[in-house]
């Protein structure tokens, strides 16, 4: 029997799982360059204006670092600079998290073991999972070069194979990190550290260098995106660079697929017994979940540190421009421009706080659906007990994270360190919202509970990209982060914080109680 054989019939499945999640994952990834575009030519109407402000940006290391140089001074330049980078992350997420959902979750779930057992190739699952990946990332390059097709031909379609380019780039980072270990979210954090070290080489090396030359830019795929530099003398041959490394990545995956037996890995899970801290289910529930928190917790304090310093550059950026003003004020807040940048990242890392806490909230429903949760319940142990311990690392570990996320942002800043980290402990109801309304999708309707990242996902493109798009008040009202005072500078709202934290509170309620009647997922 071939290899190969099954590739198709699998192929059309995961198509067919994925048919509403590929479809999202495209328009917004895709959209966010394309939607992007007509707000850039708005708030630089002129050349000059848009000399301006590229000259300011290669002239603020800060801002390099975050969103790398500018090449071209065109709306199309100024698009891929500020999109880009942004695009090529965001589509190395949804490739990791398409591949490793069609590999070894299902070899975790014991699905793929039952699907072997017929006319199927030992890496016909690898390649349906890679074909998956594909077709998205082949959507989101031809929505991204549809959108800007108007600024150049050229460019737009440098912009999207270099945007898809680096998904299929991550897919194939993922399919190894799939081989090597026997849990799906272990492969997703290693190909995410991955990612986050590619960032953290992009935005040292661009932090050195305004031209995009650094050695650590070259050494960061995420850095050979950028210097495809679309709009702005397409270096095509940077593609080629890309697809080679695709290609040796996936040759590695198949070479690691075909030595190893359905369901095992490279590095086996280490069993131990049930000692000490992890004799109660709190503490197996911390002892699962301890990696993700602190890497989250390291992340946040890394990112506030970073972003805290470019706050009084923030002025300088926006220069005269009372259209890019107002949008960083109604990101922001009115009390003045460093203040509004500092309640915008504060926002920011609110409403990315709430993705770790949807994942840990998701990590019960990932222990039902791979029957470890089963046994567990067998015992003693019951289930409200059972999911308390993994709620508390849930919404507990959101303090933590946001007050690092903080610290960090107080002390780059180097002043007003009470208000920063009260303006991001104050987007902790909106984030636990988020991570309530999970709890509450697990617990009454499991086969739906993936619908949390959606929405999640939603409130994080209403409060990042509603703004610059003005947005009217009731569409950014849709997210829970849109009712909470914009700190610092303003004045603090208790109202809409504490009906945010009832809701919460409901939520979590309605969930749990659901959670007691049903049966669990087999």
């Amino acid at each position: 029997m071939s290899a190969l054989a099954g590739t198709g019939t699998l192929g059309r499945l995961a198509l067919r799982r994925d048919r509403l999640m590929t479809p999202l994952w495209a328009v917004v990834v895709g959209g966010l360059a394309a939607s992007g575009v007509g707000s850039l030519a708005t708030l630089y109407d002129t050349a000059a204006k848009r000399a301006e402000m590229a000259a300011s940006m290669n002239a603020n290391s800060s801002m390099r670092s975050l969103y790398g140089p500018v090449f071209s001074d065109s709306v199309g330049g100024l698009a891929a600079w500020r999109f880009g980078t942004f695009t090529a992350v965001l589509a190395a997420v949804m490739s990791l998290i398409i591949v490793v959902r069609h590999t070894r979750e299902e070899e975790e779930t014991g699905r793929q073991e039952m699907l072997s057992a017929g006319m199927v190739g030992r890496r016909a699952p690898l390649t349906a999972a890679l074909l998956a990946a594909l077709v998205a990332n082949a959507a989101v390059a031809l929505i991204v070069t549809a959108g800007l097709a108007g600024q150049g031909a050229g460019g737009a379609l440098a912009l999207g194979l270099a945007v898809g380019g680096t998904g299929m780039l991550f897919a194939t980072t993922a399919a190894i990190a799939a081989q090597l270990t026997e849990s799906a979210r272990l492969a997703k954090g290693l190909t995410a550290a991955v990612l986050g070290l590619a960032f953290g080489l992009r935005a040292a090396g661009d932090a050195g260098t305004a031209g995009g030359s650094s050695v650590l830019t070259w050494l960061s795929p995420i850095g050979w995106a950028e210097n495809v530099r679309a709009f702005a003398g397409e270096r095509w041959w940077v593609l080629l660079l890309i697809a080679l490394a695709v290609a040796v990545q996936a040759a590695v995956a198949y070479g690691l697929a075909g030595r190893r037996d359905v369901g095992m890995s490279f590095l086996p899970a280490r069993p131990g017994p049930a000692e000490g801290r992890i004799a109660t289910v709190g503490g197996l529930a911390w002892r699962l979940q301890r990696g993700g928190l602190l890497g989250w917790s390291a992340g946040f304090l890394v990112a506030g540190l970073a972003f805290g310093g470019m706050a009084d550059g923030a002025a300088e950026l926006v220069g005269d421009n009372e259209r890019a003003r107002q949008i960083f004020e109604r990101m922001g807040g009115q009390a003045g421009l460093s203040n509004a940048f500092l309640a915008t990242m504060a926002g920011l890392f609110g409403m990315i706080g709430s993705l770790y806490v949807v994942g840990s909230v998701m990590r019960l429903h990932g222990e039902e659906t791979s029957q470890r949760a089963e046994p567990l319940l067998a015992s003693a142990v019951g289930r409200l007990r059972w999911a308390a311990g993994h709620l508390a690392i849930a919404f507990g570990g959101a303090v933590v994270i946001m007050l690092l996320a903080g610290t960090g942002l107080a002390v780059s800043y180097g002043r007003d360190f009470g208000p920063i980290v009260g303006a991001c402990l104050v987007q902790l109801p909106a984030t636990w919202v988020l991570g309530g309304l999970a709890v509450l999708l697990w617990g009454a309707m499991p086969k739906a509970a993936v619908a949390a990242w959606g929405v999640a996902g939603l409130a994080l493109a209403l409060g990042w990209i509603g703004p610059a798009l003005d947005l009217p008040r009731s569409v950014l009202d849709l997210s829970p982060f849109g009712h909470l005072p914009k700190l610092p500078g303003g004045a603090m709202e208790w109202p809409p914080t504490l009906v945010l934290a009832g809701v919460t509170v409901a939520l979590v309620g309605v969930g749990l109680a659901a959670l007691r009647r049903r049966d669990l997922t087999t």
